[in-house]
């Protein structure tokens, strides 16, 4: 499965932005797909992933409350909802397609990964 991943920006702390991930290639109802994002001299991270089988959402804790992701299966599309965006969320995020649907947290059970999206948020 391919993946593409947009939507990201320059924008100012407290606004918000819509990342998208379409899937192409692959059976797409049939894996979990995950957010993660690797700012400057960091490694890549975790942020939020939805679970194939129930649509279980999981997310970390620095984005709780903040971010959310959602599915369209009819569209092949994952869609991470960002509010209140602050200066710590500057990263490259990326999609990834995974045939788990536990453990999403981690970047080992990923199998696909898209190319990123530059967020940045000014303060």
């Amino acid at each position: 499965v391919q993946l593409q991943a947009s939507g990201g920006g320059l924008v100012q702390a407290g606004d918000s932005l819509r990342l998208s991930c379409a899937a192409s290639g692959g059976a797409f109802s049939i894996y979990s797909i995950g957010w993660f994002r690797q700012g400057p001299g960091k490694e890549r991270g975790f942020v939020a992933a939805i679970s194939y089988r129930d649509r279980t959402r999981y997310y970390a804790d620095s984005v709780k409350g903040r971010f959310t992701i959602s599915r369209d299966n009819a569209k092949n599309t994952v869609y991470l909802q960002m509010n209140s965006l602050k200066p710590e969320d500057t990263a490259v995020y990326y999609c990834a397609a995974s045939g788990y649907y536990r453990g999403l947290d981690e970047v080992r059970k990923y199998d696909y990964w898209g190319q990123g999206t530059q967020v940045t948020v000014s303060s």
